[in-house]
């Protein structure tokens, strides 16, 4: 009897654990699904505030037009003035200020991962006006239904009106070791005749070298490959997101050769995660002759004693340059400056010609300004001579917040065909799907 007892409580106990294993994973997928519905509908809910606002601006651009038109000398009602911010306005506020990141560049980052851009900005101001705020400005610069905010490279500007000033150009170039070659390169023929000497053999894997690496399923880094093909971003110059050309014969040539040289490097290449690591190390060692990086590696090769020269990148098997995107810093003024006025006349003295000469003489970093420029090149420095002569071939990056939804799924595309996943013409056409999908739900068009 008391066995059946026992057997029975048992049986109590397992059914009550089953059951309550169930209900604690249906609780936790209701749970999930809930927030995945959130944020669906609050996706939805910016795309059609997005639309409204345009309707809006529409509609008052017509009011104004027929204004106009009457030309009978009236002034618009009140609310036409407010919402065109032509009135000054009262009332409770908030402050919101942001800020670039201070965490340290993490080695084969992109750098613009880290400072602010305009789709930033341009959420922050969606969420306050789904909120409820009825004036909105930006360092004093009052929005209206006409008002843009957009990147101009290392700038924003807020109503066509500047907000930070250029300090120093940037771009890829090639780091080569003296002491294993003579000369720098100049084309990828003689890289890929380079990959043939047994002495950048990969110890491990057989058939792999190390004589040339890039860190090509790094987007940021692999573009010039792409743009040297005739592959492209947005059509426009950048400007019509509409046109994705990471699916043209170009970017598909691009993929395919990064994919052939994959097909020489070792299997650690293929890691996102690890594959700078992996490059900068080989480099440092002296088991790598080449590479393709940026001037803030410099400084880490310096320390390392590796008596390395700098060059622009070799010619592409086409004939033609790479392409990298250009880059650059520039001196900020935040909203909450107190003294405005001095904060920029200290700015318009930090890009003067002579303190941007100065200012290279400190950090060897090369000048914005043009004139300055000319004087650090005339240093003949080898790092500076480099960066100016491949910032000519140096491709503006997009300056629309639609290239925030790029990142990813370029970075997938280049992954995907290298490691042999998918072919490149599928990984191309996959990402663009990807990325015109992505653009829709974040901006609707």
């Amino acid at each position: 009897m008391d066995d059946v007892v026992k057997h029975e409580r048992w049986a109590i106990g397992l059914v009550s654990f089953v059951l309550g294993f169930m209900v604690i994973t249906q609780y936790k997928m209701t749970q999930d699904n809930i927030q995945e519905n959130i944020r669906l509908q609050r996706t939805g809910d910016l795309v059609a505030q997005l639309k409204d606002a345009e309707q809006e601006k529409d509609a008052l651009l017509k009011q104004i037009d027929q204004l106009r038109a009457n030309g009978n000398g009236s002034e618009p009602d009140e609310s036409l003035r407010r919402k065109a911010a032509l009135t000054n306005v009262k009332g409770p506020g908030v402050t919101v200020l942001i800020e670039d990141s201070s965490k340290p560049i993490q080695s084969g980052e992109n750098p613009n991962l880290y400072v602010i851009h305009d789709e930033d900005i341009l959420r922050i101001v969606n969420e306050l006006r789904a909120g409820g705020a009825e004036a909105l400005a930006i360092n004093d610069q009052r929005l209206n239904g006409t008002s843009e905010i957009r990147c101009s490279g290392p700038t924003i500007t807020v109503n066509g009106k500047v907000y930070g000033a250029p300090a120093v150009i940037e771009s890829l170039v090639m780091y080569y070791n003296k002491d294993l070659l003579k000369e720098a390169p100049k084309t990828f023929a003689e890289l890929e005749e380079l990959a043939k000497d047994s002495k950048y053999a990969f110890a491990g894997e057989d058939g792999k070298t190390t004589a040339f690496l890039a860190d090509w399923t790094n987007f940021y880094y692999a573009y010039g490959l792409l743009a040297g093909n005739g592959g492209y971003v947005f059509g426009q110059n950048g400007k019509d997101a509409k046109d994705i050309g990471l699916a043209n014969d170009g970017s598909i040539t691009g993929v395919n050769y990064a994919k052939s040289w994959y097909e020489k490097w070792p299997k650690g290449m293929q890691d996102t995660e690890g594959a700078a690591n992996l490059i900068q190390t080989q480099f440092q060692e002296g088991k790598t002759a080449a590479i393709i990086d940026g001037p803030w590696k410099a400084q880490a090769f310096k320390d390392a004693k590796v008596n390395y020269g700098v060059a622009t990148i070799p010619t592409l098997p086409n004939g033609k340059e790479y392409s990298a995107f250009g880059g650059g810093k520039a001196w900020i003024i935040p909203s909450s400056t107190k003294n405005l006025e001095g904060a920029q006349k200290f700015v318009d003295f930090l890009v003067s010609t002579e303190q941007q000469k100065a200012f290279y003489d400190a950090t060897n970093e090369i000048p914005a300004n043009t004139e300055a420029r000319s004087y650090a090149e005339g240093k003949n420095d080898e790092l500076t001579t480099a960066v100016i002569k491949q910032f000519k071939n140096a491709q503006p990056m997009p300056n629309i917040s639609q290239m925030s939804a790029v990142w990813e799924p370029a970075a997938n595309m280049l992954f995907d065909a290298v490691s042999g996943k998918k072919d490149a013409k599928t990984a191309a056409d996959d990402a663009v799907t990807l990325i015109k999908e992505t653009i829709k739900q974040k901006f609707g068009e």
